[in-house]
Parts: C-alpha cells; structure tokens; sequence
C-alpha cells in the first residue's frame, strides 16, 4: 500500500480568495486557483482547478489501464490519446461533477475491433480512478 499527497491553501472568501496548489513531484509547485479558474475562464489559461486535475487523472490511469489490458490481451498499443471531458452542474450556488466523458483514439495493430471496445471498457471499469468516482462514466473509443 502506499499513499499519494497534494496539499491546498486557500485565503479569504470563496468568491474573491485565492488559492495554491502543490504536489511533492514538484509538478505542481504553488499554482494558482481560484474561483475565476474554476467556473468563469472557459480557456483555462488563467490557473487550474480541481476539475480540470481530476480529468488529467482520470484521463492518464484510463491510458495506463487500456494499455495493460490491451498488452495483456496480446495486443500492445502503439499509441493511446485519451481525452477526459468532465461536466459540472449546478442547483443553485452548489456545483456538482455531473459525468465524465472518456474518448480515445488508439492505434493498435492487428486488433479487431469488438475485442478492442471490449478490452478498452474492462480497462475503463478497472481503472483505479474510475472505480474511485460516483458519477456516469462513458466511453468514446475508436481505433485510428
């Protein structure tokens, strides 16, 4: 067993405060966040936000996951892009991670492609990051 940290500090109110992000990899290292990040700059090139971190994670343990199941199966890939769409919604003031939507483009030569779709959903299943979510996980797969 082992056990992965990130750490968060926020100052002042939700709706003006200001926040940082870190992680020990170093990967993150005081990055900013804030309300303006999280729900009103659609381009994100302002600062992260936890949403955007859980789609990163989601996305990068489905590619891991697939490409076990995939080798495992006889068929290693030559490349996995995976793209995680997370949708929030709203009642009110209370946001909520509505589903997330997993699409990936493989190459994977000499699979056909039934067994590839059903590879790909045991891994999106199996996926750590999946099995750790309460919300509608689809999956968008095609071979490319």
């Amino acid at each position: 067993m082992f056990k992965r940290t990130s750490t968060a500090v926020w100052r002042g109110n939700g709706l003006e405060g200001q926040g940082s992000l870190s992680m020990p990899s170093g990967v993150f290292k005081d990055q900013p966040y804030s309300f303006k990040t999280r729900f009103q700059n659609e381009d994100g090139k302002a600062g992260t936000n936890p949403e955007e971190l859980l789609a990163a994670s989601h996305a990068g343990c489905f590619a891991m996951a697939s490409s076990f199941v995939l080798t495992g199966a006889g068929h290693p890939p030559e490349e996995l892009r995976v793209r995680a769409v997370l949708t929030m919604k709203s009642e009110g003031v209370h946001w909520s991670v509505d589903n997330i939507q997993l699409e990936l483009e493989a190459k994977v030569p000499g699979i056909e492609p039934a067994k590839f779709k059903e590879l790909v959903t045991q891994a999106k299943t199996n996926c750590p990051i999946s099995k750790a979510l309460s919300v509608p996980i689809g999956l968008e797969a095609k071979l490319v």
